[in-house]
């Protein structure tokens, strides 16, 4: 285990690995090239697998390549790169790597929101690719992944209290979903299939595309 890694692992919380499945050799085949070397070290390692009790999963991109066409559809970022989802939160948050532009997009679907950040593109031509991906690991938060209630409080806790812990292909999803006058409460939580209610959340309505904060910050400190 390495330090970027172990800061992950130990110092982030979020280890051990739950319900692992490994990657076949086709798959590893496949990914070879598109994808870090380091990111396929890591999969053979532990597996496509829950982290931090579920909150974060890793995942084989595979398995998301229709849903991300849907929600990439229309956007700026349609046909831009070669993305792939390589991880997710429990409540659906896709984290997505281009081969062109590294970890420069991720989605929350509750809201419909895409997120780009250029600069992580600028730091990967500096870093390359394997540094790029033992930092998305080494500064991987819990809170980045969660959402909150109407009062600002954190939802994973509580709803794996109340509904149990997520399989490997399920998400805490908003029913009725938020994008249709749902409101983000614990007692509207539900389990659900992620790919499905993914496709359901994709269907929806228009994607926003959110403006890039840092990009954005970078550009009046010049």
């Amino acid at each position: 285990m390495n330090k970027f890694f172990d800061n992950f692992y130990n110092f982030g919380g979020f280890g051990p690995a739950i319900q692992a499945t490994q990657p076949t050799a086709e798959t590893l085949n496949f990914f070879d090239r598109k994808l870090p070397k380091r990111l396929l070290e890591y999969w053979q390692e532990y597996g496509f697998c829950g982290w931090g009790e579920g909150i974060f999963w890793t995942v084989n991109p595979n398995d998301y390549t229709e849903i991300l066409e849907e929600w990439l559809s229309g956007t700026p970022f349609e046909n831009k790169d070669n993305y792939y989802v390589i991880a997710r939160g429990a409540f659906g948050r896709l984290l997505i790597w281009g081969e062109t532009t590294g970890q420069g997009l991720d989605i929350n679907p509750c809201y419909g929101m895409i997120f780009p950040t250029e600069s992580e593109t600028e730091q990967l031509n500096k870093r390359g690719p394997e540094r790029s991906i033992d930092l998305f690991f080494a500064t991987m938060s819990k809170n980045s992944l969660e959402e909150e209630d109407l009062d600002e409080k954190p939802l994973f806790e509580r709803a794996m209290s109340l509904l149990g812990p997520l399989e490997a292909d399920e998400m805490y999803g908003f029913v009725p979903a938020l994008a249709i006058g749902g409101a983000p409460k614990l007692e509207n939580l539900q389990k659900v299939k992620v790919i499905e209610h993914l496709t359901f959340l994709a269907d929806l309505g228009e994607k926003t595309v959110m403006a890039d904060i840092v990009a954005m910050s970078n550009a009046l400190h010049k």
